[in-house]
């Protein structure tokens, strides 16, 4: 993902109020570009949703997210609390991390997005074949086949409610693969802080709802034709040695 720093200055010390620092030291993001065309994924997911949820509403996250950093750091320059205060609701849903987690997690401005473009690939570039490895088999040894993540994936995906993602991760703490679910745009690390995520698929209706109407339970099945586990494999081979 591409980032560029604000310049320096020391970032934010604990204790909102009790002496402000700048924070100059947070990145701003721009929006990665998609390693495939945006009809490539169809008939899975069609290219008019790809178009739109790459350059409209991933955009507009990367836009708000730095727009609030700029602010946050003119706030923390003044030493203005309320200000700083006010922006963490806009930083936590533009970037996925609130101002409570480590300045690491609240860099991963569109995190969620940027896994989520790397879990899907055309048909004829692999997407849909099944992992093979070290992370095929701990999918077995976790939940007993890939048949069976899929399932618990795809009823999880479509039982939450509202907006939000559905996650496989793995614990790099007890190395055991998860599934979990994240409201609106959390990331998988709200759900604990050694949790790494492999596959993320976007429960949005922005993600499904121009192809498949209300009927998220389709988009979720579907979805799995074009699910790529490579970036899933390289990450599970590095945290699971």
């Amino acid at each position: 993902m591409a980032l560029r720093t604000l310049a320096t200055r020391r970032a934010l010390r604990s204790g909102l109020g009790l002496g402000f620092q700048s924070t100059r030291g947070l990145q701003t993001f721009s929006l990665p570009d998609l390693p495939y065309d945006y009809g490539a994924l169809e008939p899975a997911i069609s290219g008019e949703i790809m178009q739109i949820h790459h350059q409209k509403h991933h955009q507009t996250y990367v836009t708000n997210y730095n727009k609030s950093l700029e602010q946050l750091d003119a706030a923390m320059a003044k030493g203005c609390a309320s200000t700083v205060v006010k922006l963490q609701a806009a930083i936590k849903f533009n970037g996925g991390g609130p101002l409570s987690l480590s300045l690491s997690h609240l860099f991963i401005c569109h995190i969620n997005h940027s896994v989520f473009w790397k879990n899907l690939a055309p048909v004829h570039e692999g997407g849909g074949e099944p992992p093979k490895g070290s992370l095929g088999w701990a999918i077995d040894t976790n939940f007993g086949s890939l048949e069976s993540l899929i399932q618990k994936m795809s009823a999880e995906g479509a039982a939450l409610q509202g907006s939000g993602w559905v996650w496989l991760g793995v614990d790099k703490e007890f190395k055991k693969l998860v599934i979990e679910t994240t409201a609106n745009q959390d990331p998988l690390v709200t759900k604990g802080p050694s949790l790494v995520p492999l596959i993320g698929i976007d429960v949005w209706e922005h993600a499904y709802y121009l192809q498949y109407k209300n009927v998220r339970p389709d988009y979720l099945k579907n979805i799995w034709k074009v699910i790529s586990w490579k970036y899933a494999s390289e990450v599970y081979a590095k945290e699971c040695p």
